[in-house]
C-alpha cells in the first residue's frame, strides 16, 4: 500500500469509543501518570542498553531480574542520573517543538528541529530522514520508500509516544497523530506499530487490562493491517504457550524473521520488534519488572521495546507503581529523587540538560492544551481540578505542500510525476499559479504528465493547491534535459567494474544483497531505486583514495550537465566528501570543467547526517566538447562507527546531457 493510501485508510478506519464518551481524570493524576511514563521510558531505555542487538537466534538470559548493567549502568553512574538516547531524545526535542509552535506543529516545523538538533547519534530510517532533510526534502517524503530505504525499520515506534501522552483517552486523536508523525521516517506497514502504541498509550490513562489495551491498539489499525495480524499471532502464541515465553519467541521467529522477505529481513524490522513488544506485555502480565526483563531477553532491538512498554506501564501504574530498585538503583549515590531527577542530554545538539520532573510537567502542560483545544473541559469540583476528555476527538494534519523529488524530464520521453500534499481534504484544486509549463506537459490534479519537445532549459513555476478554504503554494524549477548520452557510451570509466560484494560482511548494516548489483553497468540503466539498482565500489583498495565514474564515446560529444544519483548508503561510509567533473582533451589529458555548480549544493565533508540516499546532484558547467567525461572525488567514511570500514562509494545513476539553453 502506498504512503498516500495508508494515510487515507488510517483516517477512515481508526476506532475508538463513542464521541459522547467523556471520561474524567484529575489534573494531579494526569500529571503523575505523565511523569511515571517519562520515568518508565528512561528506565526501560537505560536498562535495555545492555541487551540491545545481542540475542537473535536464541533468547537472552532468563535469570530475572536482569538488573541495570553494561554501558547503561556505567553511564548512569558517570552522569549521576538518567541520560538521553534514541528512545527519548526525539520526544524531548518534539516537546521543544510543541512549546515553540503549538501542540500541532507542521511537518516543516518538525523538520526545522531535526535540522537544528539531529547531527549525530542517529541511525537507519532516522539518519536517512535527516539526510533527506539536509538535501532539501520535507516530511513525509523523508519517510517514503522512494527516498528512505530504511522505511520498514523500527525507528518511528520508539520516538513518538509524546503525541499520545499528551492526548489522554483521546484514542482516535493519538493514533492519527502518531501515524502522521511516524511518516517523518517511515512508510507503509512500518507505520502500524507506532499507531498501535499511540492508541494503547492514550487508552492506558483509563484502562489497566493488558489484553484490552492490546485489542484497543489493534482496533486503531486499518482493516487488513499487517501488524493487526501480527498482534493476533502473538495473542494466539501466548494462549498456546501460557507459561513459556521462550517457546512463543521460538515459534514466532519462523514467520517474523526467517520467512520475512529478504528486502526487509533485518534485526530492526518494525513488525518483528513490535511483535516482541506484544509478547513482553502479555507474558509480563502488567508486572513492571517482569515485563521489562522479558522485553530485554526477547532480544533483537531490545532496549526500544523495554523503553516503550515500561512507559506504557508507567501510565497504568503511576509513580507509586514504579519499583524502588529501578528508580533509585544505586543507594551509595544517595539519590533523593527518581533517577536523581536528572536528564543529561548527550545526543541532541543544542538542547539543554533538564530535570525529569520539569520535562514531565511541561509535557502535561502541552497535554492540557490538547485536551482543551479538542472539545475537553477543565473542571473544579470540591476543590479538585480535573479534565473532562472528548474521547472522540480526531487529529487533522496541517495542510502542507512538502518539497520532494523533482520530476525527471528528458526531451521526448514520457513524464508521470505526482506532487504530494499532506492534510488535504477531498476538495483539492490545483493550478499553475505562475510561469508556464514546457510545451507538451500537462498539470492536472497534482500530476505532471505528457512529453515535451522543448529544448533543454530551466522553467520556473509556482504551483498552488487549495483545500477547505486553505491554500498552499510552492515555487519549483523544472529542468528539461536533452538525450541521456550515457546510453550511447562505448565504455564506462571506473577502476571498479565489478563490486566485491563479499566485503559487505564488513559493513554495519545487514542490507539485503538483492538491493545491489555487482556490475557498474547499472549506473546507466535508468533505475535509481529497487532491487539491483545500487552499485558499490567495493574492492577498490584500502587507505585514502578517490573514486571515478564516467563514460567514453567514439565521437566527440557536447556536454554541459552531469546528473549523479547516490545509491543505498551505508551508515558509516559510501559517499564522496567532495565532487569534481573532468573531461579528456584531444591530447588525452584530463582537465577540470569550468564554472562547476551543483543543484542542490553538494554536501561536502564526512558527516553521515548530511548524506542522502537516492539523491540527485545536477552538476552544471560551461559546455565542453569531448570523447570522455567523469566525476571524481575523495572517498569518505565516518570514523569511530566501525573499525577500519571498507572504503567505497555508492551510486545508482550517472546521466550525461548537453548544455542548458
Amino acid at each position: 500500500m502506498s504512503g498516500l493510501a495508508i494515510c487515507a485508510a488510517l483516517a477512515g478506519h481508526l476506532v475508538a469509543g463513542s464521541a459522547a464518551t467523556r471520561p474524567r481524570i484529575s489534573k494531579a493524576e494526569y500529571r503523575d501518570k505523565v511523569y511515571a511514563s517519562w520515568l518508565g521510558q528512561c528506565i526501560g531505555n537505560i536498562y535495555g542498553l545492555a541487551h540491545e542487538q545481542k540475542y537473535f537466534h536464541e533468547p537472552g538470559p532468563s535469570s530475572f531480574p536482569l538488573g541495570y548493567g553494561g554501558r547503561g549502568a556505567q553511564r548512569m553512574r558517570q552522569l549521576n542520573g538518567a541520560f538521553s538516547d534514541d528512545d527519548t531524545d526525539i520526544e524531548y526535542m518534539y516537546l521543544h517543538a510543541m512549546e515553540k509552535h503549538g501542540t500541532e506543529p507542521t511537518y516543516a516545523q518538525l523538520a526545522e528541529f531535526w535540522l537544528r538538533h539531529v547531527r549525530s547519534e542517529v541511525w537507519l530510517a532516522n539518519r536517512a530522514a535527516v539526510g533527506a532533510m539536509r538535501y532539501g526534502y520535507a516530511p513525509p517524503w523523508t519517510g517514503m520508500k522512494e527516498v528512505n530505504p530504511h522505511w520498514f525499520q523500527i525507528d518511528p515506534q520508539l520516538v513518538n509516544e509524546i503525541w499520545a501522552v499528551t492526548a489522554p483517552g483521546m484514542i482516535r486523536y493519538a493514533a492519527g497523530k502518531s501515524a502522521w508523525a511516524a511518516r517523518v521516517m517511515s512508510d507503509d506497514w512500518a507505520v502500524q506499530p507506532t499507531v498501535h502504541y499511540g492508541a494503547m498509550y492514550a487508552a492506558a490513562f483509563f484502562e489497566s487490562d493488558i489484553l484490552k489495551l492490546i485489542e484497543t491498539g489493534k482496533a486503531a489499525l486499518p482493516a487488513g493491517a499487517k501488524f493487526a495480524q501480527t498482534v493476533d499471532d502473538m495473542i494466539a502464541l501466548h494462549r498456546k504457550h501460557p507459561g513459556d515465553w521462550k517457546a512463543a519467541r521460538r515459534e514466532s521467529l519462523q514467520k517474523l524473521y526467517f520467512q520475512e522477505p529478504e528486502t526487509t529481513r533485518t534485526s530492526t524490522n518494525a513488525n518483528l520488534n513490535g511483535a516482541f513488544s506484544i509478547l513482553a506485555l502479555l507474558y509480563g502480565g502488567g508486572d513492571f519488572q517482569k515485563t521489562l526483563d522479558i522485553a530485554c531477553a526477547l532480544g533483537f532491538d531490545a532496549d526500544n521495546q523495554a523503553a516503550t512498554m515500561a512507559g506504557l506501564l508507567g501510565i497504568i501504574r503511576g509513580t507509586k507503581g514504579l519499583p524502588a530498585n529501578l528508580i533509585k538503583p544505586f543507594p551509595e549515590l544517595g539519590w533523593k529523587e527518581p533517577l536523581n531527577d536528572k536528564y543529561s542530554n548527550v545526543t541532541r545538539d543544542g538542547l539543554p540538560d533538564a530535570s525529569l520532573k520539569d520535562i514531565a510537567e511541561r509535557m502535561a502542560a502541552q497535554g492540557e492544551k490538547v485536551i482543551l483545544g479538542h472539545g475537553g473541559r477543565r473542571l473544579v469540583e470540591h476543590g479538585v481540578e480535573s479534565y473532562e476528555i472528548n474521547a472522540g476527538a480526531e487529529f487533522r494534519p496541517p495542510f502542507e505542500f512538502p518539497s520532494g523529488p523533482a520530476p525527471v524530464i528528458e526531451t521526448g520521453r514520457p513524464v508521470n510525476h505526482v506532487f504530494l500534499l499532506s492534510g488535504a481534504g477531498d476538495d483539492v484544486q490545483w493550478r499553475v499559479a505562475q510561469g508556464a509549463l514546457p510545451r507538451g506537459l500537462r498539470f492536472e490534479g497534482g500530476r505532471l504528465s505528457g512529453a515535451t519537445q522543448d529544448r533543454p532549459g530551466k522553467y520556473r513555476l509556482a504551483l498552488e493547491a487549495r483545500s477547505q478554504s486553505k491554500c498552499v503554494r510552492r515555487e519549483i524549477t523544472l529542468v528539461v534535459r536533452g538525450e541521456n548520452m550515457a546510453r550511447s557510451a562505448v565504455r564506462i570509466l571506473s577502476p571498479v567494474q565489478r563490486s566485491d560484494l563479499s566485503l559487505r560482511k564488513l559493513l554495519i548494516i545487514d542490507t539485503p544483497p538483492a538491493l545491489f548489483s555487482d556490475s557498474v553497468e547499472v549506473i546507466r540503466d535508468g533505475r535509481r531505486t529497487g532491487g539491483g539498482a545500487t552499485f558499490l565500489s567495493l574492492g577498490g583498495g584500502a587507505g585514502p583514495r578517490s573514486d571515478v565514474y564516467g563514460y567514453e564515446w567514439t565521437q566527440p560529444q557536447r556536454i554541459g550537465l552531469l546528473v549523479f544519483c547516490t545509491g543505498f548508503l551505508e551508515e558509516a561510509s559510501g559517499w564522496f566528501t567532495g565532487l569534481n567533473v573532468e573531461y579528456r582533451d584531444e591530447s588525452g589529458a584530463w582537465n577540470a570543467v569550468k564554472n562547476l555548480r551543483s543543484a542542490p549544493s553538494f554536501a561536502d565533508g564526512n558527516d553521515p547526517a548530511t548524506k542522502a540516499h537516492f539523491a540527485e546532484d545536477l552538476l552544471f558547467f560551461d559546455p565542453v566538447e569531448t570523447r570522455a567525461i567523469r566525476i571524481t572525488g575523495p572517498v569518505g567514511s565516518a570514523g569511530g562507527l566501525v573499525k577500519d570500514p571498507p572504503l567505497f562509494t555508492s551510486i545508482s545513476e550517472l546521466s550525461v546531457y548537453g548544455p542548458m539553453h
